[in-house]
């Protein structure tokens, strides 16, 4: 493989997956602003309520296809209401921070939306049946999502003009959606699986969307049984996953995609906080739980990564390039002390890639 393929991200970068703990949106951009300054990302404050969730934030970009908060979730209605708008002043208020941090900033920026697969496993039906259920209604709504992401990277871009977009597609439901695995309304049976060239089609058509504004499309699963190949397939530039959920089946896929000039965005960093030590149970010389500890070794959280490239048998040199470091998933369940923490633990072990790729 050539060592001049290009990767979308910057060497030795690291970044966040999307979600973060509080309410604050000036305060959530303000921490990732220094903590990730070589790619930073809009963040997703869905502690707010609905509205600001990542189902929320993508149905708000909906076009012409309304929907409204259930006692069971997102359901599709005749005429907007005060949840949309509510979901409309939420994203206002995160772009406003953005633009406050970052308007004069040059370089890679990422973006996060929910995907069509994952909206569609998430939103229901008039008759409360998932909309993933009916092939009709999700081309609907996989054309109103791709109108509504091309508004969205015009209005990011119109803030941060010097901004490299990177526009990460969510799609945490689609090994469910794969192999038919969400359950029925009643709860008593699984939605059908959708065919495989029905997803990729869907999908291509939005990556090549995204692509074609300038920006790079990627996607993002921390589930269990990600399909490298099927989102490769598809046009994403690059794939952010769980690390520690990959399994050395998945090593063909990986070290295709990296073949293919895909960047990784792998997640080794706990997303949440350290279970609290049980009781009379000694927290070490540190004070601090062993998890927590392990936050502060760069290496040792890089560690699954370096296995991989190591069985992979790619160059060294090419690590720090291909991977970018972020949290396993989002940070939304964590305490703002461990999320600050875990970002600065992606950004030291970024440099742990560049330094020392050889465990």
């Amino acid at each position: 493989m050539s060592q001049q393929q290009h990767y979308p991200c910057s060497a030795a970068s690291a970044t966040g997956v999307g979600s973060w703990p509080g309410e604050e949106p000036d305060e959530a951009m303000r921490t990732i602003v220094g903590e990730l300054p070589d790619l930073p990302h809009l963040p997703e404050l869905p502690a707010r309520g609905a509205g600001a969730d990542m189902i929320g934030r993508a149905a708000g970009l909906l076009v012409d296809l309304p929907v409204e908060v259930q006692p069971t979730g997102w359901r599709v209605v005749d005429t907007p209401g005060r949840d949309l708008a509510r979901a409309g002043s939420f994203l206002s208020y995160d772009l406003d921070a953005l633009t406050e941090h970052l308007h004069a900033y040059e370089g890679p920026l990422k973006v996060q939306l929910a995907g069509p697969w994952t909206l569609a496993a998430s939103i229901e039906l008039r008759n409360g049946q998932r909309l993933v259920s009916d092939s009709g209604a999700h081309r609907d709504l996989a054309e109103s999502h791709l109108e509504g992401t091309l508004a969205h990277i015009a209005d990011v871009r119109g803030r941060v003009p010097g901004a490299q977009l990177i526009v990460q597609i969510d799609e945490p439901s689609l090994p469910s959606v794969l192999l038919g695995s969400l359950p029925t309304a009643s709860g008593l049976g699984r939605v059908p699986a959708v065919d495989r060239i029905q997803v990729e089609a869907a999908l291509r058509a939005l990556f090549a969307a995204i692509a074609e504004t300038g920006a790079v499309p990627a996607a993002h699963c921390c589930a269990a049984g990600v399909p490298i190949d099927l989102l490769r397939r598809s046009g994403a530039r690059a794939l952010s996953v769980n690390a520690l959920l990959l399994e050395r089946t998945h090593d063909e896929m990986v070290g295709t995609a990296v073949e293919d000039g895909i960047g990784l965005l792998l997640g080794t960093v706990p997303a949440t906080d350290s279970p609290a030590p049980a009781p009379g149970a000694a927290a070490g010389p540190t004070g601090r739980p062993a998890a927590d500890r392990g936050m502060s070794d760069p290496a040792t959280i890089v560690d699954p990564v370096r296995e991989l490239w190591n069985r992979l048998g790619f160059s060294p040199d090419l690590l720090s390039r291909a991977v970018v470091t972020t949290p396993a998933c989002g940070l939304a369940g964590a305490s703002p002390r461990h999320a600050r923490a875990a970002l600065k633990a992606a950004r030291d072990g970024a440099r742990v890639l560049r330094d020392e790729p050889r465990k």
